[in-house]
């Protein structure tokens, strides 16, 4: 009996559950043409130029063309509804849609101080209407005033990185401003400018009034520069305002290697078949250690090469170590000038130098020449001294 019960409930309780769901009443869907704003009621200044960003929204209407009418405009004072940048008289946004529109509203220079309301109305074909009452308060000219930000003010890196920060500009003041960029950094430190989606190079950025824009300020220290923290001021200035930012680089020490000789002369001699020992010096002038450096070397075909020590396991900034190189020519070398390559190579670090090589042949074939020379002479001249008296 329980389990005919159970099965009872099991298939007539999801009928009547989506029978009551079916028959619970639907929220209305809003319908209708709306004209919206963020901001009805606005204050404006006198001698200026505002704009008020509109939007029309269709809620569920067949599209047709809305025509746009201004009631309420105070005498002498010009407004224009702009579509895309450009004057328009009608809009029509489709179904579920919306279009923005703005007014550019320029208020004379005698304007009193006072409120005004003005009307924006469109009206359809289809004796559709709506309207939009908007509240203009002419008021006194508030100061210029800026504000700079960045999420991530400090950098890490090492003499060799570009420092790049993302800095955002706030024009917080009730009109457009032209905002002039300037920096002051440590000396030869070299600082840039560039839009927040550009490569260009600024000097200066157009920042609309309550708006804000990105732009990048990018800091290269010199290759020089020793480990630790180099703060940048970052300025903005625009009609007597200014607001200014400070970031930091911080820098990390990093090993530079140079491979050079006691003299600076790179160049040596040789003989055919032996072997020839220069000293060349290594030396750390970076600001921070170079470890694991590896000394390897290019010379011509058939020609041996070896260097001690072979590996150098640290060299502390403004460290020198000299390096015994041994080069060998191939016992079939020509004499002439050669050049071998000799480098040192650490991790992120390396330095080559070219070596030049006069390879000469030995002083014993030289002697064995001339005394052929010399055999070759005394043969002709006993030939002459032989045959001349016959």
């Amino acid at each position: 009996m329980r389990r005919l019960i159970a099965l009872f409930a099991a298939l007539v309780l999801p009928v009547l559950a989506s029978q009551a769901f079916a028959q619970a009443p639907m929220s209305p869907v809003m319908q209708g043409l709306f004209l919206l704003t963020d901001y009805p009621s606005q204050t404006v200044r006198a001698g200026e130029i505002t704009t008020i960003r509109i939007k029309m929204q269709n809620s569920g209407l067949a599209p047709e063309p809305m025509a746009l009418t201004l009631s309420g405009v105070p005498a002498g004072w010009k407004i224009d509804i702009l579509g895309g940048g450009q004057a328009v008289a009608s809009a029509m946004p489709g179904q579920n849609e919306s279009v923005s529109l703005q007014l550019r509203v320029e208020v004379p220079k005698d304007a009193k101080p006072g409120s005004q309301q003005v009307v924006l109305s469109a009206k359809g074909a289809r004796l559709q209407t709506t309207e939009l009452p908007l509240t203009l308060t002419v008021g006194t000219e508030a100061p210029a005033k800026l504000s700079l930000k960045s999420r991530l003010p400090s950098l890490r890196g090492t003499p060799r990185s570009s420092f790049e920060y993302t800095v955002t500009v706030g024009n917080d003041s009730g009109k457009d401003l032209t905002v002039a960029l300037s920096a002051q950094g440590p000396a030869n430190f070299q600082t840039t400018f560039t839009e927040g989606f550009g490569s260009n190079e600024i000097s200066s950025i157009p920042v609309e009034a309550g708006q804000t824009k990105d732009i990048k300020v990018k800091v290269t220290p010199p290759r020089d520069v020793k480990a630790g923290d180099y703060p940048v001021l970052v300025k903005v200035a625009a009609e007597g305002a200014t607001a200014d930012l400070r970031v930091t680089l911080q820098i990390s020490g990093q090993g530079r290697l140079a491979l050079t000789t006691k003299d600076g002369r790179l160049s040596g001699e040789a003989e055919i078949g032996k072997t020839s020992t220069y000293t060349l010096v290594l030396n750390n002038d970076g600001t921070a250690a170079v470890d694991e450096i590896e000394m390897s070397g290019t010379v011509p075909t058939n020609w041996k090469v070896e260097f001690n020590p072979k590996t150098i396991a640290t060299l502390a900034p403004n460290e020198k170590k000299e390096v015994q190189v041994m080069v060998t020519p191939a016992d079939k070398a020509i004499a002439g000038d050669y050049v071998a390559s000799f480098r040192s190579t650490a991790r992120g670090e390396s330095s080559a130098a070219d070596f030049r090589i006069t390879v000469t042949t030995s002083t014993l074939w030289g002697l064995v020449g001339i005394g052929i020379i010399a055999v070759a002479l005394l043969v002709l001249l006993g030939a002459v001294a032989r045959f001349g008296r016959r």
